[in-house]
């Protein structure tokens, strides 16, 4: 049985933000914009990120995307084969990235090459809520096919994120989900103060709308 002593998880967190902090305070020291695009495996980050990074490259900014996994390079390989300049970074048993590895994925990059850094963090809703990274956005991306219930169930990421996507909106009839009901309980949960943005990766709609909030 893993025992936390009292404190101790306060003290993590802490030591996250202030390394969180320091990144934060580096890459705005490079001129480098910087978004954290959490959410489950399947909701789309990859394909995402690729889009996204396609239409700021047409416009001549330059994009490189950090591939956070528990193991292997899978969403590193489908980054560099669709010609997005990516760095791999592994947590080894850890459910979501935290400011200390992406410092340490910082420290191997060249900086000055880059204007717009993409992280793709470990797939799941729940761990990567409490662990900033450092970046000037955090994203969380969820997906029709995860059903009507995503909201509800994970109130802290959606609270801890700036901005909210509703991916894949254009299966929604055929996995038997109304997107209004997501829509409607992030609204609730938000108090109406944001609005979650619908997209389709496929389909190329929102991406326009998502780089606006974005600042991009």
């Amino acid at each position: 049985m893993h025992i936390v002593q009292p404190g101790m998880e306060i003290d993590v967190l802490k030591e996250n933000g202030k390394i969180a902090a320091e990144n934060y305070r580096l890459m705005k020291s490079r001129g480098i914009k910087s978004v954290d695009f959490m959410g489950s495996i399947g909701a789309g980050k990859t394909a995402l990120i690729i889009k996204l990074a396609e239409k700021l490259k047409a416009r001549g900014v330059r994009v490189c995307a950090i591939a956070g996994d528990v193991t292997g390079a899978d969403d590193y390989g489908r980054f560099s084969r669709a010609g997005l300049e990516a760095v791999n970074c592994n947590t080894g048993h850890e459910c979501h990235l935290d400011a200390n590895l992406v410092r340490k994925t910082l420290s191997k990059m060249d900086l000055d090459a880059y204007d717009v850094i993409f992280i793709e963090n470990v797939g799941n809703l729940v761990c990567p809520a409490d662990f900033p990274l450092g970046t000037d956005y955090r994203v969380v991306v969820v997906s029709t096919t995860e059903g009507d219930d995503m909201v509800r169930k994970h109130h802290d990421i959606f609270l801890h994120s700036d901005i909210a996507i509703l991916n894949k909106i254009d299966i929604a009839d055929a996995v038997d989900v109304n997107p209004e009901v997501i829509l409607e309980d992030y609204k609730r949960l938000t108090g109406g103060n944001k609005k979650m943005i619908t997209c389709s990766v496929k389909k190329e709609t929102g991406l326009d709308e998502i780089l606006s909030a974005l600042k991009l």
